[in-house]
């Protein structure tokens, strides 16, 4: 779902700066209302989420390792499986077990074994990784499209040519979400079962890393040469 949220903020930008267009042209510091009416709409769905988050029951793990509760933990899955409102919650004071608490020795006595260690290590530094290349581009996408020449206007008025420039920047951004982003997350939802979930892992990265080094070493080229070109490969890199 992440694609859908990246496509509604770019969408949201859209639409703010359609309402704000006069304002812009006719005073550019109009803008700084923009982005933050952008950001503070961000906000609504995470309130949504955390209404249903603070409000949905405790999952039976929860209520049986934390709140050590077997009883409850037991309705608890017996009503979800069943899909019925199994009631009987409190009516006891429930049978409570004690669960040995972890500790820093404990994770550094099983992570200090290389067979544990590696798969830890491997995993932290492959999504550090990523993590770089993904937030560093994939998450600034305007300031790509601006980086060539995609989001650049030629408008004599600072205002107008300030409106043009996010605006192309936000449908540059539904452009590549649609065609990279969103399909990238869904064709993973659609084959992760049956083509498993390392191999699709493996495939990204590899296939991240070629696209990586083929847009860096030929960035200026491309850019001044191939801007189309260029888009398709920086769609690709969202979709893998």
């Amino acid at each position: 779902m992440q694609g859908f949220g990246i496509f509604g903020s770019a969408i949201v930008a859209l639409i703010v700066l359609a309402a704000f267009k006069n304002a812009i042209i006719a005073d550019v510091t109009a803008v700084d209302y923009c982005w933050r009416i952008v950001l503070g709409v961000g906000a609504v769905p995470g309130l949504a989420a955390l209404y249903f988050r603070l409000t949905i029951p405790e999952t039976p793990r929860y209520t049986m390792d934390v709140e050590k509760d077997v009883n409850k933990a037991t309705t608890d899955i017996t009503s979800y499986l069943q899909k019925d409102d199994a009631s009987g919650e409190g009516e006891d004071a429930g049978n409570h077990v004690e669960v040995p608490k972890a500790s820093w020795s404990d994770f550094v006595s099983y992570f200090g074994k290389w067979n544990n260690g590696k798969v830890l290590l491997g995993t932290a530094m492959s999504w550090f990784a990523l993590d770089i290349a993904f937030y560093g581009i994939g998450l600034n996408n305007g300031i790509i499209l601006s980086a060539i020449g995609y989001a650049d206007t030629h408008e004599p008025d600072l205002g107008e040519r300030a409106y043009n420039s996010l605006k192309n920047m936000a449908v540059g951004n539904i452009i590549i979400t649609i065609m990279g982003t969103i399909p990238g997350y869904w064709v993973t939802v659609a084959f992760v079962d049956s083509w498993g979930r390392k191999p699709i892992q493996l495939m990204g990265f590899a296939v991240l890393t070629v696209l990586f080094i083929v847009m860096g070493a030929a960035f200026t080229p491309l850019k001044e040469h191939s801007i189309p070109a260029f888009i398709v490969l920086f769609t690709l890199l969202q979709g893998f």
